[in-house]
């Protein structure tokens, strides 16, 4: 039976810390630790499970995915990759938009994401992504450092990526997203079967990640702000003429930080 690749650790009230497992007999017991923003409960999976971690990797500052590392490199002196235009703490491994790095054997590819930070990255490889808090599953973060236009191109970006890839990102925002997924769009089937697919999970405390890019394609509104019928939703609660795709993720991003 083959390893699940990635694990999923819970943290505060949503966070998620993803442990993305060797998949290689040389490395059957080694981790690489993705944002921990609290070490114990990430210590105690590695103990109970008798797992080494080989790295840790961030995605931007902010500290619920960054406030664990320091107590971890207590116990392990492990390489830490963070983005180097963010001030991250014990970064040893800064990394920049395009980097290439293997770890675990497996081969990871460094996007430039900036919009909920200016220097947030993602970390891509084996058809996964690690995209933090810019890419949720039906939705995307909140513009606190950048501008609409750079998480509009971050998310272009991700959205090129293959269908086939599992997003992992570092909430679990899910049913709230997609309640706000189906008021944009309330005739999207995709997005009530998933709804229904997601309550059958929550309810029985599981995790409603990963996601794919080719399932968010058709639920989350974020990366739908081409199709004719998000553009006439969001104009018409915007109340005015959104003249292009940026102007319309933007007025969508308003949409969602007011809505209950």
């Amino acid at each position: 039976m083959a390893m699940e690749p990635v694990l999923h650790v819970c943290a505060f009230e949503d966070n998620y810390i993803w442990l993305i497992r060797g998949q290689s007999v040389d490395y059957t017991h080694s981790v690489i630790i993705v944002d921990p923003g609290d070490a114990e409960p990430v210590l105690a999976l590695l103990d109970r499970q008798q797992w080494v971690p080989m790295a840790i990797f961030c995605t931007h500052h902010h500290g619920d995915h960054v406030g664990g590392v320091a107590d971890l490199l207590r116990h392990y002196a492990i390489p830490v990759y963070g983005p180097a235009r963010e001030k991250i703490a014990h970064v040893t491994r800064p990394v920049e938009d395009d980097d290439r790095y293997t770890v675990l054997d497996i081969n990871f590819h460094v996007l430039a994401i900036p919009g909920h930070t200016h220097g947030h990255v993602a970390y891509y490889g084996n058809d996964m992504l690690f995209c933090g808090d810019t890419l949720f599953s039906g939705g995307c973060g909140r513009l606190f450092e950048g501008s609409p236009q750079d998480m509009h191109d971050s998310l272009a970006r991700l959205s090129a990526l293959p269908p086939e890839t599992a997003v992992y990102c570092g909430h679990e925002y899910t049913q709230a997203n997609l309640r706000f997924a189906a008021a944009v769009e309330p005739n999207n089937a995709d997005i009530r079967h998933h709804q229904a697919q997601v309550a059958a999970l929550r309810a029985r405390h599981l995790p409603s990640l990963p996601s794919t890019l080719g399932l968010e394609k058709k639920i989350n509104p974020f990366l739908r702000t081409h199709l004719p019928q998000v553009q006439a939703a969001v104009a018409s609660h915007a109340q005015r003429v959104l003249p292009d795709d940026v102007s319309v993720f933007a007025a969508l991003r308003r949409w969602k930080d007011g809505f209950v």
